[in-house]
């Protein structure tokens, strides 16, 4: 029973330092984003009370410049715009692995939220969607919990080229993100050309 005991001690305190991230940042408790597109800009609310380790990963990600020159890879007309794999495979592998814990249950998934995407329970890492309607019967159950809301340019978000859909990539639950990983921009830019991009996410003073 000691030795049990002890093995489940050891089991929790790695998986706990495997959600530790160095160098992430606190972000502010409240503070705005501007998403550069190919179809004009959009600004993100951040509210850190809805959801603290989402708010801090967008903030670490956003100071790092870890967004700029990415693709909109997932975007379904009328349900979300997806995007948050970088274009440089090695930097998407880099921060692939590094998950980030759930945050409890707050803010609905309704039209105008963004919110992080994930596969698995404390499995966040980079990728992001707009909610394009409401999505809160479907999102909230499974514990998609939003940390920002667009302010300004949710008509932007509407015009995202949706013409792939699912096909470049889909959501990390399907798994056929594989190939934007191994292939970064260049892949994408070959077999998808018409993704709209998002070419630079700054925080506004």
């Amino acid at each position: 029973m000691r030795f049990r005991l002890l093995a489940l001690s050891f089991a929790i305190v790695a998986t706990a330092a495997a959600t530790v991230q160095p160098g992430e940042r606190t972000s502010p408790d409240r503070w705005r984003v501007k998403v550069e597109t190919s179809k004009g800009p959009i600004v993100i609310d951040v509210r850190r009370e809805w959801a603290p380790h989402g708010a801090d990963r967008f903030y670490t990600l956003v100071r790092a410049g870890y967004y700029d020159d990415n693709r909109f890879f997932r975007v379904v007309a009328g349900r979300w715009a997806q995007f948050g794999i970088n274009g440089d495979p090695a930097t998407a592998k880099a921060w692939r692995e590094r998950t980030i814990q759930d945050d409890p249950k707050g803010e609905s998934n309704v039209r105008g939220t963004v919110t992080f995407a994930f596969a698995v329970p404390n499995g966040r890492t980079t990728q992001i969607y707009i909610a394009l309607t409401d999505l809160s019967a479907m999102q909230d159950a499974q514990g998609f919990v939003p940390f920002g809301r667009v302010v300004e340019g949710m008509d932007v978000a509407d015009r995202l080229n949706s013409e792939y859909g699912e096909n470049a990539g889909s959501g990390i639950r399907a798994g056929h993100q594989q190939p934007l990983f191994d292939g970064g921009n260049a892949y994408m830019d070959r077999e998808y050309p018409r993704l709209d991009r998002l070419i630079r996410a700054q925080i506004l003073q």
